[in-house]
């Protein structure tokens, strides 16, 4: 099957293992075209390979769908490999949640994750609009089980809420230290730290992308708002 170079899928049968890169945005499917980095997508390819002993997932994403996010969490948690999950650059958002299927997660210390609550862009009356916060606080549920499932006796659910609340980036130490993580690479184990201007610049570069790719996909939700009023 072919797949798109930013979410690779290569299984090596002489070591029985899949390889999974992740590097991109998580986007369900629209009414004009059919999303490669869907649940769907996920799943018709991981089913081509359900006598896997090891899948290495490689992550390095700014996060995207919730929905499709959730899912492939899920399917990854459901298939008999062991799961090693190696975090490249970035997991934000939803990244962060998929990365919490692994069995093994690895940080080189130079990568980080970073947390917070679910949102949508919304329109209606108050009513509505109350509605709409409320399915949120469900939707929320769902990734902090996640989160804390991985954690285990590292993590509270009072602390873990307090992160995502305040939309929180988390360092390969950090991560570690909350159970989201395990171990740092052995490449980068015994090296020395960067220099924080590096790593500064690191950070500020992503969190500009970031802020980019959300800005645009508010953008895009309040149109397709807009547009689904005269449907």
């Amino acid at each position: 099957m072919q797949t798109p170079t930013s979410w690779k899928m290569e299984y090596k049968p002489e070591k029985d293992t899949l390889e999974l890169r992740i590097y991109s945005t998580v986007e369900s499917d629209s009414w004009w075209k059919e999303s490669e980095t869907s649940a769907k997508h996920f799943s018709d390819m991981l089913k081509e390979y359900e006598n896997a002993k090891e899948i290495k997932i490689y992550i390095n994403s700014l996060g995207g769908s919730v929905l499709e996010g959730i899912a492939i969490y899920n399917q990854l948690k459901r298939h008999s490999a062991h799961k090693t999950v190696y975090i490249d650059g970035f997991a934000c958002s939803i990244a962060s949640v998929i990365a919490m299927a692994g069995d093994t997660v690895i940080m080189p210390k130079n990568t980080c994750m970073m947390i917070h609550n679910a949102w949508i862009v919304a329109m209606g009356n108050a009513k509505e609009l109350r509605k709409a916060a409320d399915d949120l606080d469900v939707i929320n549920s769902a990734t902090i089980q996640a989160y804390l499932d991985r954690a285990g006796d590292k993590l509270t659910s009072e602390k873990l809420t307090e992160m995502l609340d305040a939309e929180t980036y988390l360092t390969a130490e950090q991560c570690i230290e909350y159970g989201f993580a395990d171990k740092h690479s052995d490449d980068d184990a015994g090296a020395d730290p960067e220099p924080d201007g590096t790593a500064k610049n690191q950070a500020a570069e992503m969190l500009a992308k970031q802020a980019a790719a959300e800005e645009m996909e508010r953008r895009h939700a309040k149109c397709m708002a807009i547009i689904n009023q005269f449907i």
